[in-house]
């Protein structure tokens, strides 16, 4: 496979994977709440939690997402089998 194909499919991977883990997290924190967290806090912040929740959760997906790429980065030799995204800029 060539270079190119090779970073079309990674970016499509990654983004299913980054999707999922967001998904996951989501429903792990989810979880949580519901089973320790909802009898603590206030019937007032409840509407509120959701929008928490899932803003905690890309947040958690962020972070996994970076250490599953320094983890890659660090074994695979990313200008071998990957083309930049964005061409060089040419200079004037």
């Amino acid at each position: 496979m060539s270079k190119k194909t090779n970073t079309l499919l990674f970016i499509l991977i990654a983004t299913v994977f980054n999707i999922l883990v967001t998904v996951l997290c989501f429903m792990a924190f989810l979880v949580i709440y519901s089973k320790f967290l909802f009898s603590v806090i206030p019937e007032s912040w409840i509407s509120w939690m959701i929008p928490v929740l899932f803003v905690a959760s890309i947040i958690a997906s962020f972070l996994v997402y970076r250490l599953v790429m320094k983890i890659l980065m660090k074994k695979v030799d990313i200008e071998k089998y990957f083309d930049p995204i964005f061409g060089k800029r040419r200079r004037r």
